[in-house]
């Protein structure tokens, strides 16, 4: 009874959260190639799920993964942005780095490092909002 119930919470949730969502065609933003590329994002970038993950020899851009480093995997965003993540709960934040791509599960705009988790506070899945920094 108790496992159908957490399914359900996490499954309306994720309705929830989906109606949240707001790609952002990266392309039409940029203005200057040259520009950083957090600088060409709006304030609030995304807002959705954000899990953790804590396994992996090798990040997506090559560089060894530190489970306890604060950094995140996210789908389309380039190696080296910077996001400001805000736990939309508990109003935490904190700034990561993206290193890895992912999600890789549906719903989901956000992959962070278990180290980013835990100072963020996110113990499972949780809503975030993403932040563009200048």
């Amino acid at each position: 009874m108790a496992t159908r119930l957490l399914f359900f919470m996490n499954f309306v949730l994720l309705l929830w959260t989906s109606s949240l969502q707001a790609e952002v065609r990266l392309s039409s933003l940029r203005s200057d190639p040259g520009e950083s590329p957090a600088a060409c994002y709006p304030s609030v970038f995304q807002q959705g799920l954000a899990s953790w993950y804590e396994t992996g020899k090798q990040t997506a851009n090559g560089e060894p993964f530190k489970p306890d480093s604060l950094t995140a995997a996210h789908r389309s965003l380039p190696f080296g942005t910077r996001l400001k993540v805000v736990h939309s709960r508990s109003g935490r934040s904190i700034v990561v780095r993206i290193n890895d791509r992912g999600p890789f599960i549906r719903g989901r705009v956000l992959d962070l490092s278990r180290g980013a988790a835990r100072a963020l506070g996110v113990r499972g899945v949780a809503v975030v909002t993403l932040l563009g920094i200048e």
